[in-house]
């Protein structure tokens, strides 16, 4: 009779709950929010109301679309109109 044997991760992974996919979303999800929340208050902090409100605009817009390049276009031509007054 041959004996079974196991490696060290095997053991591991049987002793170590495995992870629930409902409470995985769930914890990314709200490290997600809270980033998205202080990219926000820190826009908010960094830029005139109205710059501000057009940035969070495309924020939003470009999760939901899931495309970054919206921000992305709206920081870019941001800093060509702070190169071109400086």
């Amino acid at each position: 009779m041959k004996k079974q044997t196991r490696t060290i991760l095997q053991e591991i992974s049987r002793v170590v709950p495995s992870t629930d996919m409902n409470n995985l979303v769930e914890t990314r999800a709200g490290h997600v929010i809270s980033s998205a929340i202080n990219v926000t208050k820190m826009i908010y902090e960094s830029y005139d109301e109205a710059v501000a409100e057009d940035l969070i605009k495309r924020f939003v817009n470009s999760i939901k679309t899931a495309d970054p390049k919206k921000f992305e276009r709206g920081i870019k031509k941001l800093n060509e109109s702070n190169n071109n007054e400086s």
